[in-house]
Protein backbone atom coordinates (compact mmCIF):
# COMPACT_ATOMS: atom_id res chain seq x y z
CA UNK A 1 0.00 0.00 0.00
CA UNK A 2 1.10 3.64 -0.37
CA UNK A 3 2.51 5.58 1.63
CA UNK A 4 1.15 9.65 3.14
CA UNK A 5 0.08 10.20 -0.58
CA UNK A 6 -2.21 12.81 -0.39
CA UNK A 7 -4.93 14.24 -2.56
CA UNK A 8 -5.18 17.23 -3.93
CA UNK A 9 -7.55 19.90 -2.07
CA UNK A 10 -9.58 20.93 -4.91
CA UNK A 11 -10.49 20.20 -8.43
CA UNK A 12 -8.68 24.17 -9.47
CA UNK A 13 -5.21 23.00 -7.41
CA UNK A 14 -4.78 20.14 -10.01
CA UNK A 15 -6.01 22.14 -13.41
CA UNK A 16 -3.24 24.72 -11.88
CA UNK A 17 -1.08 22.14 -11.39
CA UNK A 18 -1.47 20.13 -14.78
CA UNK A 19 -1.56 23.05 -16.87
CA UNK A 20 1.80 24.25 -15.30
CA UNK A 21 3.20 20.57 -15.76
CA UNK A 22 2.19 21.55 -19.44
CA UNK A 23 3.46 25.25 -19.87
CA UNK A 24 6.80 24.84 -19.95
CA UNK A 25 9.70 26.50 -22.17
CA UNK A 26 8.86 24.65 -25.08
CA UNK A 27 5.38 26.68 -25.27
CA UNK A 28 7.20 30.33 -24.79
CA UNK A 29 9.65 29.81 -27.82
CA UNK A 30 8.73 26.80 -29.98
CA UNK A 31 5.37 26.92 -30.24
CA UNK A 32 4.83 30.59 -31.26
CA UNK A 33 7.65 30.52 -33.78
CA UNK A 34 6.26 27.20 -35.19
CA UNK A 35 2.68 28.72 -35.82
CA UNK A 36 4.83 31.68 -37.88
CA UNK A 37 7.24 29.18 -40.05
CA UNK A 38 4.04 27.18 -41.12
CA UNK A 39 0.99 29.33 -41.96
CA UNK A 40 -0.10 31.00 -39.09
CA UNK A 41 -3.69 30.83 -37.81
CA UNK A 42 -3.73 27.87 -40.70
CA UNK A 43 -1.39 26.14 -38.26
CA UNK A 44 -3.34 27.29 -35.29
CA UNK A 45 -6.55 25.29 -36.71
CA UNK A 46 -4.32 22.76 -37.68
CA UNK A 47 -2.85 22.31 -34.20
CA UNK A 48 -6.36 22.66 -32.28
CA UNK A 49 -8.01 19.61 -34.16
CA UNK A 50 -4.60 17.29 -32.91
CA UNK A 51 -5.31 18.75 -29.63
CA UNK A 52 -8.85 18.08 -29.53
CA UNK A 53 -8.47 14.58 -31.34
CA UNK A 54 -4.98 13.14 -29.96
CA UNK A 55 -3.69 15.40 -26.95
CA UNK A 56 -7.19 15.29 -25.41
CA UNK A 57 -7.82 11.38 -25.71
CA UNK A 58 -4.45 10.83 -24.17
CA UNK A 59 -4.74 12.65 -21.58
CA UNK A 60 -7.91 11.64 -20.36
CA UNK A 61 -6.53 7.77 -21.22
CA UNK A 62 -3.61 8.84 -18.37
CA UNK A 63 -5.84 10.74 -15.91
CA UNK A 64 -9.10 7.52 -15.78
CA UNK A 65 -5.71 5.45 -15.35
CA UNK A 66 -4.56 7.24 -12.43
CA UNK A 67 -7.52 8.06 -10.48
CA UNK A 68 -8.81 4.56 -11.16
CA UNK A 69 -5.51 2.61 -9.43
CA UNK A 70 -5.01 5.64 -7.21
CA UNK A 71 -1.09 4.50 -7.89
CA UNK A 72 2.53 5.73 -9.58
CA UNK A 73 3.23 5.40 -13.36
CA UNK A 74 4.30 1.68 -12.72
CA UNK A 75 1.74 0.68 -9.67
CA UNK A 76 -0.88 1.88 -11.96
CA UNK A 77 0.13 -1.42 -14.51
CA UNK A 78 0.92 -3.34 -11.79
CA UNK A 79 -2.57 -2.95 -10.05
CA UNK A 80 -4.22 -3.69 -13.12
CA UNK A 81 -2.23 -6.24 -14.71
CA UNK A 82 -0.18 -7.52 -11.83
CA UNK A 83 1.14 -11.03 -13.83
CA UNK A 84 2.15 -9.61 -17.15
CA UNK A 85 5.36 -6.98 -18.05
CA UNK A 86 2.88 -4.09 -18.58
CA UNK A 87 4.23 -2.33 -15.46
CA UNK A 88 7.43 -1.89 -17.76
CA UNK A 89 5.49 0.49 -19.71
CA UNK A 90 4.95 2.68 -16.28
CA UNK A 91 8.84 1.91 -15.67
CA UNK A 92 9.48 3.38 -18.59
CA UNK A 93 8.10 6.65 -18.15
CA UNK A 94 9.46 6.52 -14.73
CA UNK A 95 12.87 6.29 -16.55
CA UNK A 96 11.73 8.63 -19.01
CA UNK A 97 11.25 11.76 -16.51
CA UNK A 98 14.40 10.67 -14.89
CA UNK A 99 16.11 11.33 -17.92
CA UNK A 100 14.03 14.56 -18.92
CA UNK A 101 14.36 16.51 -15.84
CA UNK A 102 18.14 15.74 -15.66
CA UNK A 103 19.20 17.90 -19.05
CA UNK A 104 15.89 20.05 -19.01
CA UNK A 105 17.58 21.53 -15.54
CA UNK A 106 20.17 22.33 -17.02
CA UNK A 107 18.25 24.65 -19.64
CA UNK A 108 15.78 25.60 -16.91
CA UNK A 109 19.54 26.94 -14.80
CA UNK A 110 20.15 29.34 -17.59
CA UNK A 111 16.46 31.24 -16.65
CA UNK A 112 18.09 31.63 -13.50
CA UNK A 113 21.44 32.96 -14.81
CA UNK A 114 19.43 35.42 -17.02
CA UNK A 115 17.38 36.67 -14.10
CA UNK A 116 20.18 37.60 -12.02
CA UNK A 117 21.50 39.10 -14.93
CA UNK A 118 18.42 41.48 -15.67
CA UNK A 119 18.10 42.55 -12.06
CA UNK A 120 21.62 43.39 -12.44
CA UNK A 121 20.91 45.25 -15.21
CA UNK A 122 23.25 43.22 -18.04
CA UNK A 123 20.62 44.42 -20.71
CA UNK A 124 19.83 47.71 -19.79
CA UNK A 125 22.62 49.52 -21.45
CA UNK A 126 21.93 47.24 -24.83
CA UNK A 127 23.74 44.04 -26.34
CA UNK A 128 25.27 43.76 -29.53
CA UNK A 129 24.49 39.91 -31.46
CA UNK A 130 28.12 39.45 -30.89
CA UNK A 131 28.17 40.11 -27.35
CA UNK A 132 25.12 38.69 -26.30
CA UNK A 133 26.27 35.25 -27.98
CA UNK A 134 29.49 36.05 -26.17
CA UNK A 135 27.26 35.94 -22.61
CA UNK A 136 25.65 32.77 -23.72
CA UNK A 137 28.69 31.20 -24.66
CA UNK A 138 30.67 31.99 -21.36
CA UNK A 139 27.98 30.75 -19.74
CA UNK A 140 27.34 27.76 -21.08
CA UNK A 141 31.30 26.75 -21.34
CA UNK A 142 31.81 27.36 -17.49
CA UNK A 143 31.71 23.84 -16.49
CA UNK A 144 31.01 25.47 -12.78
CA UNK A 145 28.34 27.79 -13.50
CA UNK A 146 26.64 25.13 -15.52
CA UNK A 147 26.74 22.18 -12.55
CA UNK A 148 25.97 24.97 -10.26
CA UNK A 149 22.99 26.39 -11.91
CA UNK A 150 21.33 22.95 -12.68
CA UNK A 151 21.89 21.99 -8.96
CA UNK A 152 20.16 25.37 -7.34
CA UNK A 153 17.16 24.39 -10.46
CA UNK A 154 16.73 20.85 -9.06
CA UNK A 155 17.04 22.04 -5.22
CA UNK A 156 14.03 24.34 -5.75
CA UNK A 157 12.40 21.69 -7.95
CA UNK A 158 12.85 19.38 -4.45
CA UNK A 159 12.06 21.72 -2.24
CA UNK A 160 8.54 21.62 -3.65
CA UNK A 161 8.06 18.14 -4.50
CA UNK A 162 9.28 17.29 -0.69
CA UNK A 163 6.27 19.43 0.74
CA UNK A 164 3.68 16.63 -0.82
CA UNK A 165 0.89 17.02 -2.93
CA UNK A 166 -1.42 19.52 -1.40
CA UNK A 167 1.17 21.46 0.65
CA UNK A 168 3.98 21.57 -1.88
CA UNK A 169 2.80 20.82 -5.33
CA UNK A 170 -0.62 22.73 -5.61
CA UNK A 171 0.59 25.29 -3.24
CA UNK A 172 3.60 25.89 -5.75
CA UNK A 173 0.83 25.93 -7.90
CA UNK A 174 -1.55 28.22 -6.64
CA UNK A 175 0.97 30.79 -6.44
CA UNK A 176 3.37 30.46 -9.71
CA UNK A 177 0.75 30.10 -12.05
CA UNK A 178 -1.63 33.61 -10.94
CA UNK A 179 1.84 34.89 -10.68
CA UNK A 180 2.95 33.32 -14.24
CA UNK A 181 -0.35 34.54 -16.14
CA UNK A 182 -0.10 37.92 -15.03
CA UNK A 183 3.56 38.90 -16.01
CA UNK A 184 2.71 37.24 -19.39
CA UNK A 185 -0.15 39.57 -19.32
CA UNK A 186 1.82 42.47 -18.59
CA UNK A 187 4.46 41.72 -20.83
CA UNK A 188 1.76 41.25 -24.15
CA UNK A 189 0.38 44.68 -23.00
CA UNK A 190 3.97 46.10 -23.30
CA UNK A 191 4.42 44.34 -26.30
CA UNK A 192 1.64 44.79 -28.55
CA UNK A 193 1.91 48.59 -28.35
CA UNK A 194 5.39 48.56 -29.37
CA UNK A 195 6.11 50.25 -32.84
CA UNK A 196 6.38 47.09 -35.13
CA UNK A 197 4.55 44.96 -33.63
CA UNK A 198 1.28 44.32 -36.19
CA UNK A 199 4.33 42.93 -38.17
CA UNK A 200 4.87 40.53 -35.24
CA UNK A 201 0.93 39.88 -35.76
CA UNK A 202 1.10 39.40 -39.29
CA UNK A 203 3.63 36.67 -38.35
CA UNK A 204 1.77 34.91 -35.80
CA UNK A 205 -1.98 34.58 -37.45
CA UNK A 206 -1.87 35.08 -41.03
CA UNK A 207 -3.65 32.57 -42.56
CA UNK A 208 -1.18 30.66 -45.31
CA UNK A 209 -2.52 27.36 -46.00
CA UNK A 210 0.54 27.02 -48.94
CA UNK A 211 2.54 26.28 -45.78
CA UNK A 212 0.65 23.28 -44.30
CA UNK A 213 3.50 20.80 -45.50
CA UNK A 214 4.24 16.96 -43.99
CA UNK A 215 6.46 18.67 -41.69
CA UNK A 216 3.80 21.20 -40.83
CA UNK A 217 1.04 18.11 -40.13
CA UNK A 218 4.04 16.59 -38.23
CA UNK A 219 5.19 19.57 -35.99
CA UNK A 220 1.43 20.42 -34.89
CA UNK A 221 0.60 16.67 -34.20
CA UNK A 222 3.89 16.52 -32.13
CA UNK A 223 3.46 19.85 -30.31
CA UNK A 224 -0.06 18.62 -29.40
CA UNK A 225 0.88 15.65 -28.00
CA UNK A 226 4.07 16.25 -26.25
CA UNK A 227 3.73 19.93 -24.93
CA UNK A 228 0.91 18.31 -22.49
CA UNK A 229 3.51 16.26 -20.87
CA UNK A 230 1.69 12.94 -22.02
CA UNK A 231 3.57 9.65 -22.53
CA UNK A 232 5.82 9.73 -19.13
CA UNK A 233 3.57 9.03 -16.66
CA UNK A 234 2.90 12.78 -15.37
CA UNK A 235 -0.50 12.82 -15.98
CA UNK A 236 -0.82 9.03 -14.81
CA UNK A 237 0.74 10.51 -11.19
CA UNK A 238 -1.26 13.34 -11.41
CA UNK A 239 -4.60 11.88 -11.63
CA UNK A 240 -4.13 9.37 -8.94
CA UNK A 241 -4.70 12.12 -6.78
CA UNK A 242 -7.38 13.02 -7.95
CA UNK A 243 -11.09 13.37 -5.46
CA UNK A 244 -13.59 10.68 -7.14
CA UNK A 245 -15.96 13.84 -8.08
CA UNK A 246 -13.40 15.10 -10.28
CA UNK A 247 -14.74 15.82 -13.53
CA UNK A 248 -12.02 14.34 -15.80
CA UNK A 249 -13.27 15.18 -19.32
CA UNK A 250 -13.78 18.58 -18.11
CA UNK A 251 -10.59 18.90 -16.42
CA UNK A 252 -8.80 17.70 -19.42
CA UNK A 253 -10.09 20.38 -21.54
CA UNK A 254 -9.30 23.15 -19.11
CA UNK A 255 -5.88 21.82 -19.37
CA UNK A 256 -5.69 21.59 -22.99
CA UNK A 257 -7.03 25.10 -23.17
CA UNK A 258 -4.89 26.72 -20.57
CA UNK A 259 -1.38 24.83 -22.52
CA UNK A 260 -3.09 26.32 -26.34
CA UNK A 261 -3.72 29.88 -25.04
CA UNK A 262 -0.78 30.42 -23.13
CA UNK A 263 1.55 29.28 -25.82
CA UNK A 264 -0.23 31.73 -28.65
CA UNK A 265 -0.25 34.38 -25.69
CA UNK A 266 3.36 34.18 -25.31
CA UNK A 267 3.44 34.75 -28.78
CA UNK A 268 1.70 38.05 -28.37
CA UNK A 269 4.59 38.38 -26.11
CA UNK A 270 7.87 37.65 -28.25
CA UNK A 271 7.32 38.17 -31.58
CA UNK A 272 6.02 41.71 -31.82
CA UNK A 273 9.08 42.88 -29.54
CA UNK A 274 11.02 40.92 -32.33
CA UNK A 275 9.84 42.87 -35.23
CA UNK A 276 10.02 46.28 -33.18
CA UNK A 277 14.04 45.54 -32.60
CA UNK A 278 14.52 44.29 -36.33
CA UNK A 279 15.60 40.92 -35.15
CA UNK A 280 14.89 37.97 -36.83
CA UNK A 281 12.32 35.42 -35.65
CA UNK A 282 13.89 32.58 -36.53
CA UNK A 283 16.35 32.14 -34.14
CA UNK A 284 14.82 28.93 -33.04
CA UNK A 285 16.16 27.73 -28.84
CA UNK A 286 18.68 30.49 -29.18
CA UNK A 287 15.72 33.15 -29.37
CA UNK A 288 15.00 33.90 -25.80
CA UNK A 289 18.98 33.40 -24.61
CA UNK A 290 21.00 35.08 -27.44
CA UNK A 291 17.75 37.59 -29.65
CA UNK A 292 15.72 38.82 -26.84
CA UNK A 293 18.68 40.07 -24.57
CA UNK A 294 19.73 42.59 -27.37
CA UNK A 295 16.49 44.09 -27.67
CA UNK A 296 15.31 45.19 -23.73
CA UNK A 297 17.47 49.11 -24.29
CA UNK A 298 15.08 49.17 -27.50
CA UNK A 299 12.10 49.41 -25.02
CA UNK A 300 10.60 51.89 -22.81
CA UNK A 301 10.91 50.30 -19.44
CA UNK A 302 12.98 47.48 -21.00
CA UNK A 303 15.01 46.62 -17.39
CA UNK A 304 11.57 45.66 -16.29
CA UNK A 305 10.48 43.76 -19.29
CA UNK A 306 14.21 41.77 -18.71
CA UNK A 307 13.70 41.66 -15.34
CA UNK A 308 9.90 40.12 -15.84
CA UNK A 309 10.53 37.80 -18.86
CA UNK A 310 13.22 35.48 -17.20
CA UNK A 311 11.60 35.59 -14.54
CA UNK A 312 8.26 34.04 -16.24
CA UNK A 313 10.68 31.86 -17.97
CA UNK A 314 12.33 30.16 -14.67
CA UNK A 315 8.62 29.82 -13.76
CA UNK A 316 7.49 28.17 -16.66
CA UNK A 317 10.63 26.04 -16.34
CA UNK A 318 10.04 24.98 -12.93
CA UNK A 319 6.66 24.49 -12.98
CA UNK A 320 7.18 21.96 -15.68
CA UNK A 321 9.85 20.29 -13.81
CA UNK A 322 7.97 19.71 -10.58
CA UNK A 323 5.87 17.30 -12.44
CA UNK A 324 9.18 15.76 -13.93
CA UNK A 325 10.20 15.10 -10.39
CA UNK A 326 6.94 13.94 -9.19
CA UNK A 327 6.58 11.05 -11.49
CA UNK A 328 9.47 9.61 -10.53
CA UNK A 329 9.24 10.24 -6.16
CA UNK A 330 5.99 8.85 -6.62
CA UNK A 331 6.93 5.44 -7.72
CA UNK A 332 9.48 5.62 -4.70
CA UNK A 333 6.56 6.27 -2.01
CA UNK A 334 4.07 3.96 -3.39
CA UNK A 335 6.29 0.95 -4.90
CA UNK A 336 9.42 0.91 -2.43
CA UNK A 337 7.53 2.28 0.74
CA UNK A 338 9.63 5.45 0.85
CA UNK A 339 9.12 8.53 2.69
CA UNK A 340 8.45 11.54 0.36
CA UNK A 341 11.24 13.28 2.01
CA UNK A 342 14.17 10.08 1.32
CA UNK A 343 12.52 9.99 -2.00
CA UNK A 344 12.91 13.57 -2.86
CA UNK A 345 16.53 14.11 -2.24
CA UNK A 346 17.64 10.54 -2.98
CA UNK A 347 16.03 10.90 -6.76
CA UNK A 348 16.92 14.89 -7.06
CA UNK A 349 20.59 13.63 -6.23
CA UNK A 350 20.52 11.30 -9.07
CA UNK A 351 18.85 13.58 -11.37
CA UNK A 352 21.95 15.71 -10.36
CA UNK A 353 24.58 13.21 -10.85
CA UNK A 354 23.15 12.57 -14.65
CA UNK A 355 22.60 16.41 -15.47
CA UNK A 356 26.02 17.28 -15.10
CA UNK A 357 27.68 15.74 -18.64
CA UNK A 358 24.20 17.69 -20.42
CA UNK A 359 25.42 20.44 -17.94
CA UNK A 360 29.21 19.88 -19.65
CA UNK A 361 27.57 19.95 -23.48
CA UNK A 362 28.08 23.37 -24.55
CA UNK A 363 31.91 23.36 -24.30
CA UNK A 364 32.71 22.65 -20.83
CA UNK A 365 34.27 19.17 -21.80
CA UNK A 366 35.12 18.19 -25.16
CA UNK A 367 34.44 15.01 -24.62
CA UNK A 368 30.57 15.31 -23.36
CA UNK A 369 30.33 18.55 -26.30
CA UNK A 370 31.50 15.91 -28.98
CA UNK A 371 29.94 12.48 -28.44
CA UNK A 372 27.77 11.18 -30.31
CA UNK A 373 28.78 12.66 -33.33
CA UNK A 374 28.54 16.24 -31.98
CA UNK A 375 25.43 15.81 -30.94
CA UNK A 376 26.64 16.03 -27.19
CA UNK A 377 24.90 14.08 -24.21
CA UNK A 378 22.21 16.61 -23.68
CA UNK A 379 21.38 16.53 -27.25
CA UNK A 380 20.90 12.37 -27.54
CA UNK A 381 19.38 12.49 -23.85
CA UNK A 382 16.73 14.84 -25.27
CA UNK A 383 16.84 12.69 -28.26
CA UNK A 384 16.33 9.38 -26.42
CA UNK A 385 14.01 10.58 -23.76
CA UNK A 386 12.19 13.35 -24.57
CA UNK A 387 11.24 11.38 -27.95
CA UNK A 388 11.68 7.70 -28.29
CA UNK A 389 10.80 6.98 -24.61
CA UNK A 390 7.95 9.70 -24.40
CA UNK A 391 6.49 8.28 -27.96
CA UNK A 392 6.67 4.80 -26.88
CA UNK A 393 5.23 5.60 -23.57
CA UNK A 394 2.14 7.39 -25.22
CA UNK A 395 1.47 4.18 -27.86
CA UNK A 396 1.89 1.36 -25.37
CA UNK A 397 -0.48 3.58 -22.62
CA UNK A 398 -2.82 3.84 -25.80
CA UNK A 399 -2.86 0.17 -26.33
CA UNK A 400 -3.36 -0.81 -22.87
CA UNK A 401 -6.28 1.47 -21.78
CA UNK A 402 -7.87 0.68 -25.56
CA UNK A 403 -7.47 -3.46 -25.97
CA UNK A 404 -6.25 -4.33 -22.36
CA UNK A 405 -7.58 -2.20 -19.36
CA UNK A 406 -10.85 -1.74 -21.90
CA UNK A 407 -12.54 1.43 -23.17
CA UNK A 408 -15.20 0.70 -20.60
CA UNK A 409 -13.44 0.20 -17.43
CA UNK A 410 -12.06 3.39 -18.27
CA UNK A 411 -15.48 5.16 -19.36
CA UNK A 412 -17.00 3.52 -16.00
CA UNK A 413 -14.23 5.53 -14.27
CA UNK A 414 -14.84 9.16 -16.41
CA UNK A 415 -17.95 8.69 -15.58
CA UNK A 416 -18.28 8.63 -12.18
CA UNK A 417 -17.02 12.08 -11.48
CA UNK A 418 -18.86 13.45 -15.10
CA UNK A 419 -20.07 12.11 -18.31
CA UNK A 420 -18.03 11.52 -20.97
CA UNK A 421 -19.58 12.45 -24.64
CA UNK A 422 -19.32 10.53 -27.30
CA UNK A 423 -17.74 7.42 -25.57
CA UNK A 424 -17.67 5.75 -28.62
CA UNK A 425 -15.94 8.00 -30.66
CA UNK A 426 -13.17 8.66 -27.77
CA UNK A 427 -12.74 5.09 -27.83
CA UNK A 428 -11.69 4.60 -31.50
CA UNK A 429 -9.65 7.43 -31.13
CA UNK A 430 -7.79 5.83 -27.84
CA UNK A 431 -7.55 2.77 -29.51
CA UNK A 432 -6.40 3.54 -33.22
CA UNK A 433 -6.16 6.85 -34.31
CA UNK A 434 -3.75 8.02 -31.23
CA UNK A 435 -1.11 5.30 -31.29
CA UNK A 436 -1.31 5.24 -35.03
CA UNK A 437 -0.40 9.30 -35.18
CA UNK A 438 2.43 9.11 -31.86
CA UNK A 439 3.77 6.19 -33.65
CA UNK A 440 3.88 8.62 -37.57
CA UNK A 441 5.24 11.06 -35.31
CA UNK A 442 8.12 8.95 -33.87
CA UNK A 443 9.00 7.12 -36.99
CA UNK A 444 9.50 10.72 -39.11
CA UNK A 445 11.75 11.67 -36.25
CA UNK A 446 13.69 8.69 -36.57
CA UNK A 447 13.66 8.56 -40.69
CA UNK A 448 14.17 12.88 -40.98
CA UNK A 449 16.58 13.61 -37.91
CA UNK A 450 13.59 16.05 -37.02
CA UNK A 451 13.59 15.59 -33.46
CA UNK A 452 10.50 17.26 -31.42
Amino acid sequence: MSVNRGKWSSDFGFILAAAGSAIGLGNIWRFPYTVGEYGGGAFILLYLAFVALIGVPVLLAELSLGRSTERSAVGAFKKLMPDSWWPAVGGLGVLCGFGILSFYSVIAGWTLSYFYMALNGRFADGLSSEQSTQIFTELTASPISEVLLSAAFLTLTALVVRGGISGGIERAARILMPIFLVVLLLLVGRSVTLDGASEGFAFLFAFDFSKLSAAAVVSALGQALFSMSLGMGAMITYGSYLKRSENLPKAAVIVAFFDTGLALIAGLMIFPALFHAGASPAAGPSLIFIVMATIFNTMPLGSLFAIAFYGLLAIAALTSTISLLEVIVAYFVDERQWSRERATWVVTAGCFALSVPSALSFGGSSFFTNMFGGTGFLGMANIVFGNYFLSIGAVLICVFVGWKWGIGNAVAEMDSGGKLPAQAFWGILVRYVCPVAVAIVLVYAAVTGNYL
